[in-house]
C-alpha cells in the first residue's frame, strides 16, 4: 500500500476524465502531477499541483482547473475534504477510515509495508570504502562504509538487484611502502633495532605481521636486497590487510559481495583493452593540455601526452592516461575496472568516495558514458569528514593505528548500532560531528536514542498486555476494530505511516540513506507525543482496563510504529531493542 500513489492515481483517473469530457484540452501530459504532503499541515493532508502544472499548456487559469478537479475528488469516500488556495493549488483532507485503513495495512504488509518494485529489478553496483589495503580502517572509511552499505540495503529494499563491491587499491607505489613497512617490523620481531622513516607505517597493527612472519620464513629476508623480498611481501602483506579490513567490516556489519583487485587489471590486457575501445570510438589521442589555472607550479612545462578525450562527455578537460615515461596514470586502471563493471551488465553504478576525490567526479562519469555509449549512469556520492569529540575535546588519534583513529576504535567506544545511525544523521556531503557522549546519552537530542526508545516501548505494551492475558500477537492486531482511533494524535501517528513507502522511493531514487533515519527519528516523534498525551487522557492510553477491544485497537497502531521502525532500522544495519537498559 502506499497511499500517496494511490490518491496520485485518483487524481490522474479524474483529470483523465476531464480531458474525455472536454473540461481539459486532450492530450496533456500528466508525468508532472504530484501528491505531497503540504509544508504546513494545518492546509491538509495532502495537495496536489496538478492545476500549477496544466493551467499553461491547457491555457487555462490555474484556479479553474483546481475547482473543476476538486468538484470531482469529493466524490470519492477517501477524500473529506478538496479545498482550492491561492491561485490554484488544492488541499486534500482524508476520511478517517483512510488513516486506520493504513494501520491495518502495515500489520497485514509486515516488514513488507514500504518494500516497492521501484527498481523493477534493475542491476546496480554499489563500490565503497576501497581504502588502500595498507592498515586498519579509519573514521572516515566508517562514514564511507556505512553510507554504501545503508544505500545498498535502501535499493535492494526498492526492487533493485544490489552489488556490494569493494575496490582493492593493491597495485600501486603505496603497496610497496607497506611492504617496506612490514620488512622493518620483521626485522624488529628478529630482534634487530629499526627506525621507520618518513612516508612508512609505523602503526603498531604491523607488528603481529611482522611477528607472523618472522615465524614462517626465519631470518630468510635478513640482510637481502629489496629486489629479492618486496614481490613476495606485496602480497604477502596485502593478504593480512585484507583480513584486517574484513574484521574491521564485519565489526560494523558490512559484508561485501565482491573484493576486486586492481592489481589484477595489471599484465593482463584488461587495461589495454579499456583504452582500445575508447580508441575505436576516437577518443584517445596524443596531445598537449592548457596549462592549470592561476598560479603556475615551477616545474610545469607544455609536453604531448597521450590523452582521453573527457571533454566529449562533460568534464572540463581532458585527461592524461600515460605519463611521460610511458607507465600509466592513476586514471587508466580505473577507467578499466569500470569498463569491468560495464561488461557485467549493471544498469547502474554508485562509487561512495571521500571528499578528497572530488577532482575525480567528472572525469570518471565521463569515462563511464563514454565506455557505456551513455547507456549505464555513474552516481559519485562523496562523503564528507567526520570529527570525533569526547569531554568537550577532539578525540585523540590511535597508537595502534599510527595517526589515526580507526573504525574499531569508534565501534569498540559505543558499539554498531549506535556508530551507524549517527553516521546516517547527516546527508552524505555534509560534515559530520560525532560526540561520543552525546551519543550514548539518553535525551530527545539523541537520535538513536530517541527512535530505539519509541520501539522499547511498543514492546513494552505488548509485554505488559501478555501478561494481562490480552492476546496481541500481529494476527489478532491486523483483524482488530480500528474505529475507537480517532483522536488527533492517533491520526497524526497514522499519517505518518502512510508517508513510509513514498520517503522510501524518494531516498532510493535520490541515493540518500541519510532520509531514513530523518524519518525515523520524526515517526518516533508524533509516537512519543502520543505516549505523552496518555498520560493526560485515559482515553489514549494503549491498555484499556476492562476493554479488550479498545486495547487491541491501540496496541495495533503502536504495533504498526515499531514494524516500520523495524523496517526502516533495517535499512540502516541497525537492531531494534526490544526493551532499554
Amino acid at each position: 500500500m502506499n497511499l500517496f500513489a494511490d490518491i496520485r492515481a485518483l487524481v490522474v483517473t479524474n483529470l483523465t476524465e476531464m480531458m474525455q469530457a472536454g473540461v481539459l484540452p486532450a492530450g496533456l501530459v500528466l508525468d508532472n502531477v504530484t501528491v505531497e504532503p503540504p509544508r504546513d499541515p494545518a492546509h491538509g493532508d495532502m495537495a496536489t499541483n496538478a492545476a500549477m502544472v496544466l493551467a499553461k499548456p491547457a491555457k487555462m487559469k490555474p484556479r479553474d482547473i483546481a475547482e473543476a478537479l476538486a468538484a470531482r475528488l469529493i466524490e470519492d469516500p477517501r477524500i473529506a475534504t478538496a479545498e482550492v488556495a491561492g491561485p490554484g493549488f488544492l488541499n486534500l483532507r482524508l476520511a478517517g477510515d483512510v488513516w486506520r485503513g493504513v494501520i491495518g495495512a502495515v500489520l497485514q504488509q509486515g516488514e513488507d509495508y514500504g518494500r516497492s518494485d521501484l527498481g523493477q529489478g534493475r542491476k546496480i553496483n554499489v563500490e565503497y570504502v576501497s581504502a588502500n589495503p595498507t592498515g586498519p580502517l579509519h573514521v572516515g572509511h566508517t562514514r564511507g562504509a556505512v553510507f554504501g552499505d545503508a544505500l545498498a540495503s535502501l535499493l535492494a529494499y526498492s526492487g533493485h538487484e544490489v552489488t556490494r563491491e569493494y575496490y582493492i587499491n593493491d597495485g600501486g607505489a603505496q603497496v610497496d611502502v607497506l611492504a617496506r613497512s612490514v620488512y622493518l617490523r620483521y626485522l624488529e620481531a628478529l630482534g634487530e633495532a629499526v627506525e621507520f622513516p618518513d612516508g612508512t607505517y609505523p602503526g603498531e597493527y604491523l607488528i603481529e605481521v611482522g611477528e607472523t612472519l618472522a615465524k614462517e620464513i626465519g631470518d630468510r629476508y635478513v640482510g637481502q636486497p629489496e629486489s629479492v623480498w618486496l614481490q613476495e611481501l606485496r602480497e604477502y602483506s596485502t593478504d593480512k590487510m585484507l583480513v584486517l579490513i574484513r574484521d574491521d567490516l564485519a565489526s560494523l556489519g558490512v559484508k561485501m559481495d565482491v573484493f576486486f583487485s586492481e592489481k589484477s587489471l595489471y599484465g593482463t590486457g584488461r587495461i589495454e583493452d579499456a583504452i582500445q575501445h575508447l580508441c575505436d570510438k576516437g577518443l584517445i589521442y596524443r596531445g598537449v593540455l592548457e596549462p592549470p589555472k592561476g598560479k603556475l607550479p615551477e616545474d610545469w612545462e607544455p609536453r604531448e601526452q597521450t590523452l582521453f578525450k573527457s571533454t566529449d562527455h562533460g568534464d572540463d578537460v581532458d585527461r592524461p592516461i600515460k605519463k611521460s615515461d610511458g607507465s600509466w596514470t592513476y586514471f587508466a586502471p580505473d577507467i578499466a575496472y569500470h569498463y569491468d563493471k560495464v561488461l557485467r551488465g549493471f544498469d547502474e553504478l554508485i562509487d561512495v568516495f571521500g571528499a578528497d576525490h572530488g577532482g575525480y567526479v567528472k572525469r570518471m562519469k565521463a569515462a563511464v558514458s563514454a565506455l557505456s555509449e551513455g547507456r549505464v549512469p555513474l552516481d559519485i556520492k562523496l562523503t564528507q569528514l567526520v570529527k570525533l569529540w569526547k569531554n568537550g575535546e577532539p578525540f585523540k588519534m590511535s597508537k595502534r593505528a599510527g595517526n589515526f583513529v580507526t573504525l574499531r576504535d569508534v565501534v569498540e567506544q559505543v558499539g554498531p548500532d549506535v556508530t551507524r545511525f549517527v553516521m546516517l544523521t547527516r546527508k552524505n556531503d555534509a560534515p559530520l560531528d560525532f560526540d561520543f557522549d552525546k551519543v550514548l546519552e539518553q535525551s530527545r537530542e539523541n537520535p538513536v536514542f530517541y527512535v530505539q526508545y519509541a520501539h522499547a516501548r511498543v514492546m513494552s505494551v505488548l509485554r505488559k498486555a501478555a501478561a494481562a492475558g490480552i492476546a496481541a500477537d500481529d494476527a489478532t492486531l491486523g483483524a482488530a476494530d480500528l474505529s475507537s482511533v480517532g483522536h488527533e494524535a492517533e491520526l497524526t501517528v497514522a499519517r505518518k505511516l502512510a508517508e513510509w513507502p513514498r520517503l522510501v522511493e524518494i531516498a532510493a531514487r535520490s541515493h540518500e540513506p541519510h532520509r531514513i533515519a530523518f524519518y525515523l527519528y520524526e515517526l518516533s516523534g508524533d509516537f512519543h507525543a502520543l505516549w505523552n498525551r496518555g498520560n493526560e487522557l485515559h482515553e489514549l492510553r494503549f491498555l484499556q482496563e476492562g476493554d479488550t477491544a479498545t486495547s487491541q485497537a491501540k496496541m495495533a497502531m503502536a504495533r504498526a510504529v515499531s514494524v516500520v521502525i523495524s523496517a526502516g532500522l533495517g535499512i540502516l544495519g541497525v537492531t531494534p531493542v526490544q526493551e532499554m537498559r
